[in-house]
């Protein structure tokens, strides 16, 4: 594929989610979007959840992985995560503008309050990016 298609299309999916998040609460069932990286620079793990109801627990939950480069940049996965998306009947999307935090699962990737291959976030606030001690 040409890669100025494959740009072109992260563009219209990425206006489309915009478009999505701005409407606000639109009814269930909603869907939360997350990106985890490294740092707040790279985005190498998307994480989208369906909550069906209120009060209801995030489920189904689906994740994609990036190897290599910016999972944000990537054409195909983010795709496939919009037609999860669709497949759910969504109404809502919640999604922050933003990295949130360090792509490894604690308690399965590490143990202890902070992941070792990610000292980026061990001094930052997940949701705010700035240094907290």
């Amino acid at each position: 594929m040409d890669p100025r298609i494959g740009r072109q299309r992260v563009v219209q999916m990425r206006k489309y989610l915009q478009k999505k998040t701005k409407k606000g609460f639109a009814g269930y069932p909603a869907a939360t979007w997350a990106f985890y990286g490294p740092d707040d620079k790279t985005a190498s793990k998307l994480v989208v959840a369906i909550v069906a109801r209120e009060g209801a627990e995030p489920d189904p939950m689906r994740k994609w992985f990036a190897e290599s480069g910016d999972l944000r940049d990537d054409a195909e996965k983010i795709a496939e995560a919009i037609e999860f998306m669709r497949q759910h009947g969504v109404h809502t999307v919640v999604a922050p503008e933003r990295i949130i935090g360090c792509p490894h699962e604690e308690g399965v990737d590490y143990e202890g309050p902070t992941c070792p291959k990610c000292p980026f976030w061990a001094i930052r606030d997940r949701w705010t990016g700035e240094v907290v001690h």
